[in-house]
């Protein structure tokens, strides 16, 4: 029995012993989990030497995702456009600013005279692709006169030279197409008559050439007239427009563009809370006709008149007319004059709609096609009359009114490049008063002239500059140069290695590189 219970008392020391060794393990593991969880906590929340609270990064919330869904569709079939126009300023002394331009002094020591010549003048604008085969709506005054044209898709670094499908001076609208191989993305075009004063709008462009710019709006009114043109009747929105807008387009909430931005009415020359964009139905009535026949058809039955002096209700009283547009002359021979209808006439109504402005007069007329007619109701000495005219073209019975572009010579196609040449004139090393020592030991060609609104302008070439490689090929001379040039087909990229002069002492390599165009 004794021997039992000391068994029994060591077998309970060493359990004992066993627990105590668990017990103080796993206190241990928990005082060590728990400082080093403390310390993070107090890290997190720990003060800088100087007291502060380093800032946390809240995650993002969407607040608002209307107007980026809209951007999103739309942005990327708004473009940016850059025209060149080259004046001839030949005879007339070159300005190099003094002291503003860096390379006054080089250019005076390495050439025996400055150069004198044709200018490049550059202006920036914007328009909307509409067809994925390159088709883009804009204004005409945004490609008016240019020499070349140049598109650049939203994101793309490549510039697209762009020809003239047609212009219409009196809606200030253009087509032009660009040949980009593959399918691009286009707007959605949306009916403007069903647009309310007070909808938000949105205005995307290229604002001083800040591409995909994008501001907001409201429609201010609508039906503006007495702004432009005969033919123009605007939106008027708030949401800023500036310089460069221009073309670009206005947007719905439902991502439906209802307008071209066109003008802003200012003091200055930037925005004051007033711009005007052309009604979608406006736009894409002319770009069907453009595209079509390469310019706008208007119809005439031949009648003047001024609309603020022939819709005086005084007159309007006298004559017996609760509404409608006096007559001030009618051709004669003309449409008008055939039916009968006569200068003094009020005509009150056309295609049995009343007649309460001058658009409603000139629209449903110079809207008929050409050789159909229009029923006009008219007042003569207080008793009503109808009559039916052949619809004529405007062109032809006001040529000296009329913007046609028939007689004018086709608009703002892009300047022809010869690959061999792309613009530049080269000289060999001391031709010309060049001097050799300028260049050391180096061989090549000298760029002696850039031509404006080339390719070589693109590619950023100056005159003084040493062609010395054509996509890594030696070149030695001028003839090297024209030989090799001569080599190039169009669409083909081209790299030139380049030695330019950075001040007197320094010399700079540098790579010039572009795709040589297409021939027109």
């Amino acid at each position: 029995m004794g021997m039992q219970l000391r068994e029994l008392a060591r077998w309970v020391r060493n359990r004992t012993f066993v627990v105590g060794v668990l017990v103080a393990l796993t206190l241990s593991i928990g005082i060590l989990i728990g400082t080093v969880i403390s310390g993070r906590v107090t890290a997190t929340h720990s003060f800088l030497a100087n007291g502060a609270t380093p800032l946390e990064l809240p995650n993002p919330v969407s607040l608002s995702n209307a107007f980026g869904a809209i951007v999103e569709r739309d942005e990327p079939a708004v473009v940016n456009i850059s025209t060149t126009q080259v004046i001839d300023r030949k005879g007339q002394p070159q300005s190099r600013g003094g002291g503003s331009d860096p390379f006054h002094d080089f250019f005076n020591r390495f050439f025996d005279s400055p150069n004198e010549g044709p200018e490049a003048e550059r202006s920036l604008g914007s328009g909307i692709i509409v067809d994925k085969k390159g088709f883009i709506l804009t204004n005409n005054h945004v490609i008016e006169q240019a020499t070349k044209i140049q598109v650049q898709l939203n994101a793309e670094p490549t510039l697209y030279t762009a020809h003239v499908i047609g212009a219409d001076k009196e809606t200030d609208l253009a087509v032009v197409k660009i040949e980009a191989n593959r399918d691009l993305p286009v707007v959605r075009l949306g009916n403007s008559t069903g647009v309310h004063v007070g909808d938000w709008v949105l205005a995307i462009g290229s604002p001083f050439g800040l591409q995909a710019t994008v501001t907001a709006g409201i429609i201010s009114a609508k039906n503006r007239g007495n702004v432009g043109r005969q033919f123009q009747h605007f939106l008027q929105t708030d949401a800023p427009i500036n310089p460069g807008n221009s073309g670009g387009p206005l947007v719905d909430m439902s991502g439906s563009v209802i307008g071209i931005n066109t003008a802003i009415m200012t003091g200055g020359r930037g925005y004051e809370g007033v711009g005007f964009a052309l009604p979608s139905n406006m736009a894409i009535s002319v770009y069907n006709q453009l595209v079509e026949h390469g310019k706008v058809i208007r119809g005439s039955i031949g009648v003047t008149f001024t609309e603020e002096q022939s819709s005086n209700p005084i007159v309007l009283r006298e004559l017996g007319a609760a509404n409608g547009m006096v007559l001030q002359f009618v051709e004669p021979g003309s449409p008008a004059a055939k039916a009968g209808i006569q200068a003094g006439d009020v005509v009150t109504s056309v295609n049995g709609k009343p007649v309460k402005s001058g658009s409603d007069l000139v629209d449903p007329i110079t809207q008929t096609v050409v050789g159909n007619k229009v029923h006009v109701v008219y007042l003569r000495d207080g008793m009503q009359h109808e009559a039916d005219a052949i619809v004529e073209d405007r062109a032809k019975l006001f040529p000296d009114r009329a913007s046609s572009y028939e007689d004018e010579p086709t608009p703002a196609q892009p300047a022809q490049v010869v690959p061999a040449d792309l613009g530049l004139r080269v000289e060999d090393i001391g031709t010309n008063g060049t001097r050799r020592s300028d260049f050391l030991n180096n061989r090549g060609a000298v760029v002696a002239a850039v031509d404006p609104a080339t390719f070589a302008e693109d590619a950023g070439f100056l005159r003084g500059d040493l062609i010395q490689e054509i996509n890594q090929q030696q070149v030695n001379s001028a003839s090297d140069y024209r030989r090799m040039m001569g080599a190039l087909k169009p669409g083909q990229d081209v790299v030139f290695k380049v030695l330019r002069h950075a001040d007197n002492e320094r010399m700079l390599t540098i790579f010039l590189a572009g795709v040589i165009p297409q021939l027109r």
